[in-house]
């Protein structure tokens, strides 16, 4: 499995480099985030399962959100890398080059390649965690949570080929919109949630209002532990 894996990021030009990725690290979690933040919260890590393949689907308020999630879920945590599925269009020019050397990979959210979900599936398959960001772009102001059916599907994809994948919703809060030098801010991780079969519709709706009921809950602890809880909708 290792190997297909890495036949397939290679064939990609994806995948974890040895150089840019600890640098990478130090110059996001050690400089960046630390400059950014004079509190960074990690609420309930315990819901962050350490091994086997699993799927965060975390909310998306800021760009900041892909730098507090390898800190709170990363391989200085759980001892693996997030492997994060971005848009195409974060995919180009200088940004997307360093990118690809990070382990991220682009997905079409409107007609996703075969070659980007065989990837995402062996990933799983070899027990990595799998970062989707279900609503698909970045909402800067509070509104109701809407989701795109991609997460669930791939997770019914990777299950009808015997790949068992937990989804842990994840909530993330800050003080200040935008956020702002020395400001603070929170990750929060909710309880795993079980994908239904593929072919069960109800279910599969049922089970989308679940997780985004589950990533507002964990943005709602994340935001109130900041000191700007949501407003109800």
């Amino acid at each position: 499995m290792q190997a297909a894996l890495a036949t397939r990021e290679s064939a990609l030009s994806v995948g974890i480099d040895r150089f840019w990725a600890p640098l990478a690290m130090f110059t996001t979690q050690d400089l960046a985030l630390r400059l950014q933040f004079r509190e960074r919260l990690v609420l309930h890590p315990e819901h962050l399962p350490h091994q086997g393949p699993v799927i965060l689907a975390p909310t998306h308020r800021a760009r900041w959100d892909a730098l507090m999630l390898p800190m709170a879920a990363g391989r200085r945590v759980s001892g693996r890398d997030c492997r994060f599925m971005v848009t195409t269009t974060e995919m180009r020019g200088l940004q997307g080059w360093f990118l690809q050397r990070l382990g991220c990979f682009p997905v079409d959210q409107g007609r996703p390649s075969m070659t980007t979900l065989r990837l995402a599936i062996d990933l799983l398959a070899a027990g990595q965690q799998l970062v989707m960001f279900p609503e698909g772009r970045i909402y800067r102001t509070d509104q109701a949570i809407q989701l795109w059916p991609g997460l669930v599907r791939l997770a019914q994809l990777a299950q009808s080929r015997g790949v068992s994948v937990p989804v842990v919703p994840v909530g993330l809060g800050y003080s200040q919109a935008p956020p702002r030098p020395f400001s603070r801010a929170a990750i929060c991780f909710g309880s795993a949630l079980t994908v239904p079969p593929k072919g069960e519709r109800e279910a599969t709706r049922q089970f989308n209002i679940q997780l985004a009921d589950a990533m507002h809950t964990a943005e709602q602890a994340a935001r109130t532990a900041v000191g700007r809880p949501l407003k109800g909708f």
